[in-house]
This record gives C-alpha cells, structure tokens and sequence, in this order.
C-alpha cells in the first residue's frame, strides 16, 4: 500500500474562522458578540452566519442551517435520513459531536446522526477538512451546541420563557417551550420541549417522475412514508462554582416515531417497485430514538489559560415491527422485530495556553463504540451480533507568533484505535503531524498555507443492517491514511462603499491513502459478498470562495464550491479505477441576501441555491445504469416582524422552494440503478416542492 510524504505539495484551503479568530485577538477586528435574540449561530472556516439571519429561515432541518455554506451540503430528505457532506466525503468520514457528545455515524446506511431540531440549536461550527491535529478524522468537523439559560437571561432577568409555534403547508406543524431561569446567584436551569407532527410532502410540479421526465405509475406527486411525529426534549443545568468554573449537565430526549417507508433513502420509486415485486406493505412501523448525557465543564485557570471538558454517553435505538413479511408466505421467516442499538461513551478534553508568542492548544479524546444488533422472528428464531470499538487520541498544537505578520503552526497526535469487529480484530496506531504557516501580508490580508497527515481506522459494521452480522473476516485491512493540504487568503475591510467587505478562496487537496470501500468485490478465495477491502487511493481537490458585502441595512453573502475525486485504484480493483464519492456534487452557487427595514421592524431575506449538473462516470456505490445527476435552482423567501409595542413577540412567514422545482439533493441517492430482482430502480430521494411556512414566537 502506498504511503504519502508528509509535506507534499501544499495546496489550497480554508480560511475565515481561523485567520479572522486571530485577528480578531490581535485587536484588528470585533470577535462575534454575544447573540441576545433567538437564533443560531452558524461559523465555519470559510464564513460565518449571524443569528438572526439564521432565525429567518425557519429552519425545518438542518440542511436550512448549513446549506449556504461552502463545500457543505447536507442530503436526505427524511427525518431519519439527513447526512452532513463535506466536500463529497459523508459523516463517516466527519467528526459530528452535540454538546460534546460525538454522535453515530453508523446506524443504518449512515442514518440516525443529525437527530436534532435546528430550533434548540445556539451554535453550529464547522471545520471544512482536516486542517488541524485537534479533530480526528478524514473531512472535517461539525459541533453543535444547544442554548442554556445563561446565554438567553438578559439585564437582570430571573426567569424567562418562549412559546413557539409552526406550520407549513407542505410540511406539517410543530409546537416548541423553552422554560429557563437563575434558580440561585450561582445555579441556571433550562427546559425545552418540542413536537412534531410531520406530514407527507409533495414534490415540485406535483408530479414524480422517472429519469426520462414521465409520471411513475402509482403515484399521485406525494411522497408517502414520511409521516410521522418527533419529540425532542432537553433539561440542562448550569453551576458556577466560581468566576472562573463553570458545569452543565445536560440530558437530552430525541424520539422519532411513524409508519415509514423500508428504504426511506432510496425514494418512493423505489420503495413502490421493492412492494409491488415482493408482495409486501409500503410502509413499516418504525421508532428511532436518542438518549444524550453530557456534563460539561470549564475552567479559566489563569489569565492565558482555560481549559474545557465533556464526558458524555449517546444512545441510539433504531427499532422496526417487520413482522408484516408474513404477508407474503416466502418470506415468512423474515417476519419478526428488528432493533439496532448503538452506545457512544467518553471524554473530550481540549486545552489552551498562552506563554509569550506561544499559543499552545493541547488535549485528549476517548471514545468508545459499541452496537448490538437483534432480530427477534415471528418463528422463534433469533439473529443477534455485537461489535465494539475504542478510539484514544492524544494532540498538542502550537501557534508560534515569530513576527507580527508571521505566524507557524506545528501540531503533533497520537491515535490508537482498537476495534472488535467481524471484518477484523486488531488495534491501529498511528503518530501524525500538522504544519501550517499563517502571514498577514496587511492588516486585512491574510495568506495561509497548510498541510495535515490523515488516520482513520476501518469502522465497525452499520448496525440495522447486522452489526457486522453478514460481513466477512478480513484481517488484512488497513487504516486510511493520507494528507489534507490547503492555501487560503482572506481579506476583510470596509472599502467599496461597505460598511464592511469580506472575500476569501480556499484551494485544497486531500489524498486518502488505502481507501475502504464496503462493498468491495471479494477475491476468488472468498465466497462471500459482503467483503470491505482497501481498494485505492483517493484524490479529492478543489476549492471554496465566498464574498460579503454589507452596506447600511443591507447584507449579502455570495458563495461557490467545488470538489472533485477520483480512485488511483490497485491492481486487484482495476476496474474502479478513476471512480468517483458517489456524494460528490455538481459546482455550487449560492447567493444570500438579507435587508433591515427598522421603521416597520422588519426584515426581509432571499436565498438561492444553484447546482450543476453531474455527468455520467463511474462511482462508487453509485446508481449503475445512470449515475447522472441533474441540475437544480431553489429559491427561498421569507419576511420577519418584530414590533417594539409587543417586546418579544415575533412573526416570520416565507416560502420556501418558491418555485416548485422538483429535485434531489446531489448528496442523497439519484439516478437509475438495476437489481436482478426489481429491474430498474429509480434512487431519487424527493426534495420538498414549494413550501409555504408561519412561525409565532413569544419571549417573556
């Protein structure tokens, strides 16, 4: 297996967030003030989203949150079914963390990891790539942070309270209260409770068609088996136990019930073609809940140090009433309840210490993995399997500031992972390094160079689908290793007239050395199907860009994306060589434009979001007879009123997909693909058609 060199040739990346954080500190511009509205907050390395631009959207999912940011998507149009992407890799191979807490990447086709409501939110950050020793992982990092009480008391508040409600015609409605309070000088307390009752949507034009643009039989334009209704509940306490440390314990209820599709990933085409064949329902009984303990802990332990902790554990249960195969006396022994169970417990420790022109970032993470998979049959026979995994990464980080405008980054981690799976049982580990040099060539230019070795192990099997229970040994898997490497320059001013101007592009590559693929053809020896095998090495390059422009009452933001990859596969895969992420998506466009009228308390907000088309090329894990993916443009708008008579009050109405196009995500399944059984499957994960919403909310 090839290795790749440690300082390749350095190419381009991200900028903002890290470049502007340390300006922000050397006094050059304002760091983001403390939101006092509720809304969330959205910053990544390329841009960052201000609250109440957020709380405009009325964000249904977090695709509404994160879609506007360069090199992200976010695909899945189901509850059960959304999954992060950045540049083309999918949470697999992301670091996706709530409160701390790192969540499952592995329940069922990658789904059951983004099960939260954007409105609890109080901030998301997002790392676009490896570009640091401080997150493990492949593509990047997402954190998501819930509000507390402390961040929403305002002036001299003891207790305060939200109601929300919302509708949507194309969508459902849901129900939120958010109670919050300074219980004593030192003691705060949240409470938040959210309903919702979810419709089946239709898609754009009213209509679902095949590839060809002909109405599938069977189907009226509405997408069944997305009805369903959510609860998420929160409690958190806060206690300052000084001026200088704080805890949060936090616990956290996420419960999704409703009679759902079998494959809700693949599309109603699919799912109808899959019943008809089969004889079987459309729709099965399904629960899908989260359980999420944190306790937090920060320490500001002197003037140039702080220090922050997370233990946490996660409990994901995915259970499904599949005793309706009874139906169809040929697959009466599949009939029976199935239930995938997935724990993730440990610590997060993350340090930082000034010492001169010293900037010392430092600390250490434990995870460990566990799944269990159950299939109790209707004829008393029983299928279970168990897999488990331990991750132990140690990191220091420096930021050396050699001169006012220079500034060389170094970082050093240690990984040890121990995984117990069918494929195989053995420990990986593995010491990499991270450079990075940062050079202000003004005071509102930034240049940045960087490049960061890659390790992740193989991971342990999904679990709905067995928890490894069909895989097949295979001890002589490697870890995935490689580099990211980027070169960004930001620039941020008030020059063109603005009020304030912002431009940045990133260029990157990232090269993924020994690339596992799940579905790998075994070799002649192995009779098996289920076989995961290194397979090539996996090149992924391109870059991000945005520009801001704010003026008086007015704020724009203009983005665009580009990523590409393509499989350097080895001699026993040669067929898949030059295979592409089958997530990778077409060169997006992104526009947002937001306006204050202050006379009338309102704001105004349009959106849109442009994808390019994909050709056919060979993918991986991909549709088979059409890969293709087509071109699409969204537009959203919504329109936000908040009286000064009626402090706390507001109301925000929009519509969204304002033109009733009918498309997919790029980053969920598309195209046409064939099964022996089936013939032709069309994998089209149907994105809403238009969508008109209301949202009421009061503050007291």
């Amino acid at each position: 297996m090839k290795k790749q060199a440690l300082f390749p040739i350095i190419i381009v990346s991200t900028v903002a967030s890290t470049v502007l954080a340390e300006e922000a500190i050397q006094g050059d511009i304002q760091p983001i003030e403390e939101l006092t509205t509720w809304a969330t907050q959205v910053k990544a390395s390329s841009v960052n989203l201000k609250g109440d631009a957020i709380a405009i959207k009325q964000a249904d999912h977090i695709s509404d949150l994160l879609r506007t940011i360069p090199g992200i998507d976010v695909g899945g149009a189901h509850s059960l079914n959304q999954r992060i992407t950045i540049r083309s890799m999918d949470d697999k191979d992301l670091r996706i963390t709530i409160d701390g807490a790192n969540q499952n990447t592995y329940m069922y086709h990658h789904m059951g990891n983004l099960q939260i409501h954007a409105d609890i939110l109080e901030s998301v950050d997002i790392e676009i790539g490896t570009n640091s020793v401080v997150n493990g992982g492949l593509g990047g990092a997402v954190r998501f942070e819930t509000k507390s009480a402390r961040q929403l008391l305002q002036d001299n508040d003891q207790f305060g309270a939200r109601l929300q409600t919302s509708y949507g015609d194309n969508y459902g409605n849901s129900y939120a209260f958010t109670g919050f309070g300074q219980l004593t000088d030192t003691l705060d307390v949240l409470a938040y409770y959210n309903t919702i009752s979810r419709d089946n949507y239709e898609v754009g034009g009213g209509k679902i068609k095949d590839a060809a643009g002909t109405k599938i039989p069977g189907t009226d334009g509405e997408v069944k088996g997305l009805e369903g209704d959510v609860k998420d509940a929160l409690i958190k306490f806060g206690w300052d136990l000084s001026e200088t440390q704080r805890f949060e314990l936090g616990y956290e209820s996420y419960e999704d019930e409703g009679d759902y599709s079998y494959r809700p990933d693949m599309g109603l085409a699919t799912d109808l073609a899959i019943t008809n064949s089969l004889n079987i329902p459309l729709l099965w009984p399904t629960e899908f809940s989260r359980d999420t303990l944190t306790l937090n802990y920060d320490l500001l332990w002197s003037e140039h140090s702080s220090l922050k902790v997370a233990l946490f554990t996660t409990k994901s249960e995915l259970e499904r009433d599949e005793r309706a195969w009874g139906s169809n006396p040929a697959f009466a022994d599949s009939a029976g309840i199935i239930t995938g169970e997935a724990t993730n417990s440990g610590i997060n420790v993350l340090g930082e210490t000034t010492l001169d022109r010293h900037t010392l970032t430092y600390g250490l993470e434990r995870i460990r993995y566990e799944t269990d998979y159950d299939a109790n049959y209707a004829n008393g026979t029983e299928d279970k399997s168990s897999e488990e995994a331990t991750n132990l990464g140690i990191f220091i980080q420096d930021r050396f500031q050699i001169t006012d405008k220079f500034a060389l980054i170094p970082g050093l981690r240690y990984d040890s992972y121990d995984l117990d799976s069918v494929v195989t049982d053995d420990t990986f580990r593995e010491t990499t390094f991270a450079l990075a040099g940062e050079y202000a060539l003004t005071d509102n230019l930034v240049f940045k160079v960087s490049t960061t070795q890659l390790f992740k192990g193989p991971e342990i099997g999904e679990v709905f689908v067995g928890a490894g229970l069909f895989d097949t040994t295979n001890p002589g898997i490697d870890a995935e290793t490689g580099t990211n490497n980027e070169v960004s320059i930001a620039y941020e001013d008030a020059v063109l007239g603005a009020d304030n101007f912002s431009a940045g592009i990133t260029y990157f590559k990232t090269n993924i050395d020994d690339y596992i693929y799940d579905y790998a053809t075994p070799p002649p020896s192995v009779s098996e199907s289920a076989w995961k095998d290194n397979i090539g090495d996996m090149e992924i390059d391109g870059f991000e860009a945005y520009i801001g422009y704010e003026i008086g009452h007015l704020t724009t933001l203009l983005t665009f994306s580009k990523a590409e990859s393509e499989l350097d596969a080895f001699s026993d895969y040669a067929g898949l060589d030059g295979a592409r992420l089958d997530r990778q998506q077409g060169d997006t466009l992104s526009l947002n434009i937001d306006y204050d009228i202050p006379i009338w308390n309102l704001a105004l907000h349009w959106d849109v979001l442009m994808v390019d088309d994909v050709d056919i090329g060979l993918d991986l894990d991909g549709a088979t007879l059409n890969n293709a993916k087509d071109d699409f443009t969204v537009h959203n708008i919504s329109a936000r009123w908040t009286p000064k008579n009626l402090s706390g009050f507001a109301l925000t109405v929009g519509v969204d997909n304002l033109f009733d196009e009918f498309y997919a995500s790029q980053s969920s399944r598309t195209g046409v693909s064939f099964h022996p059984r089936f013939g032709e499957l069309y994998l089209q994960d149907y994105e809403p058609g238009r969508n008109a919403k209301l949202t009421v909310s009061y503050t007291f």
